[in-house]
């Protein structure tokens, strides 16, 4: 298996490409930034970590991811207030960042199974 197999890893790059695509024309360069900077932390984390090949590092690499998750929804809702994200977009971003985040925790607690930090 890949980490391009792993289904979390499919919907978080698409909505960090989705999100890049939506902020493309966007001025304000410090927002347009953090948000898909953060956005794209999420695939890019999962990715790293599962190249590693260790269980230890792919579950703090998915940590990372989760974080960036939470993140990217906090933008999302500073975006919506200041109206920089259509609210129904910004809904539904924040809808497939949570589940994403619930699919990383559900794949964390499956790699860690059996492992100890002894």
């Amino acid at each position: 298996m890949r980490f391009e197999d792993l289904e979390v890893w499919k919907r978080s790059a698409r909505l960090s490409a989705e999100i890049y695509k939506y902020f493309m024309s966007l001025k304000d360069f410090g927002f347009k930034d953090q948000i898909t900077r953060s956005s794209l932390s999420i695939p890019s984390n999962i990715a790293e970590g599962y190249e590693r090949r260790s269980s230890k590092e792919f579950i703090n690499f998915l940590s990372y991811a989760r974080g960036s998750s939470g993140e990217l929804r906090s933008q999302i809702y500073i975006g919506i207030e200041i109206g920089y994200i259509e609210r129904q977009i910004g809904k539904a971003w924040l809808k497939e960042a949570e589940e994403i985040s619930r699919m990383i925790s559900g794949l964390m607690k499956s790699r860690s199974k059996g492992f100890t930090n002894g």
